[in-house]
Order: structure tokens, then C-alpha cells, then sequence
């Protein structure tokens, strides 16, 4: 019965770490692909005012 139970909370555990593993994947690849959206439109600025820009555009909820 004690084995059966380990392998149960292994396979849970795995399971959970998968998915949360794939939501995290998600995740990241929306901040890098609004952190590529954002550097192509600051194409040309420069100093304070690329800076303010991204912080900016980063910062838009969207």
C-alpha cells in the first residue's frame, strides 16, 4: 500500500510540475515577444528617451 501511494504522489507531482512548468513557459514567451514588439517600435530613439519609451510600452497591460 506504501508503494502504491509514493508512486501516486509522484505521478501528482510530476503532473503538477508539468503544468506549471508550461504556464510558466507561456509566460516568458509573452514578456519576450512584448519586449520584441517594444524594441522594434524604439528603433531610432535614444538616451532617456529610448528608456522612457520602454518602460512605457513594457509597462502597458495588453
Amino acid at each position: 500500500m506504501f508503494i502504491r501511494s509514493t508512486a501516486l504522489l509522484v505521478a501528482l507531482g510530476s503532473a503538477l510540475t508539468l503544468s506549471l512548468g508550461a504556464n510558466v513557459a507561456v509566460v516568458a514567451n509573452s514578456q519576450q515577444t512584448k519586449m520584441a514588439d517594444c524594441n522594434k517600435q524604439a528603433t531610432g530613439k535614444k538616451g532617456d528617451e529610448r528608456k522612457a519609451f520602454m518602460s512605457s510600452c513594457l509597462s502597458n497591460k495588453g
